[in-house]
């Protein structure tokens, strides 16, 4: 009489391997298609405050008026800093709000906290050569130009690919969906009025 094996119980699916910060922030730049189908779905809210937030410092540290304050009271000085800081947190998250909002609009199927944390990752995390660059040279300096005009190109197009991957939308429906905002922060951001 044959022996009939029992069915073995199916093995349970593999849980995501944990996206590290520095896994996610580095590997933007060197595989960054890889990183963002690993990234998908995922929410990664404490890496976007903690570049908006670092961002913000260095910000601040390229300006003028901070050292100016610095010389009359560094306490001063450091509550501009958090509220540069703070502001530029609000304001990531603003446009990580609009970019997914537009993307809806435009078809798009993607959830909320995975589009807007992760825009702000990789908005921030490319725009961080050049404000280490300004933090040391001239804003107005032909190095600081340069890197601004280079990642201001990258972080669009990693744009591009993250609303096009979360959303399900062809590549001219993601360019549309981050285009305004993108060309509006880099204006203000990368070459505010007065920087030349």
């Amino acid at each position: 009489m044959p022996v009939t094996s029992a069915p073995h119980p199916s093995a349970p699916a593999a849980e995501p391997r944990r996206l590290l910060w520095h896994r996610l922030i580095f590997g933007l730049w060197y595989r960054p298609v890889e990183v963002l189908d690993e990234a998908r779905d995922r929410s990664v809210w404490g890496a976007a405050a903690f570049l908006s937030l670092l961002s913000g410092a260095l910000g601040t540290l390229g300006k003028d008026s901070f050292w100016g304050q610095w010389e009359v009271s560094p306490s001063l000085a450091l509550w501009a800093m958090a509220i540069g800081s703070a502001v530029m947190l609000f304001g990531s998250l603003l446009l990580g709000g609009v970019t997914h909002a537009i993307a809806r609009r435009l078809g798009g199927n993607g959830r909320f906290a995975p589009t807007a944390s992760l825009f702000v990752v990789l908005f921030w995390t490319s725009d961080l050569p050049r404000l280490v660059l300004d933090t040391c040279l001239p804003s107005g300096s032909v190095p600081v130009r340069a890197a601004a005009s280079v990642t201001a190109a990258f972080g669009c197009i990693l744009a591009v690919l993250l609303i096009r991957g979360q959303h399900h939308l062809p590549t001219r429906k993601a360019m549309a969906a981050v285009s305004i905002q993108m060309i509006a922060a880099v204006v203000l951001l990368k070459f505010p009025p007065g920087s030349a």
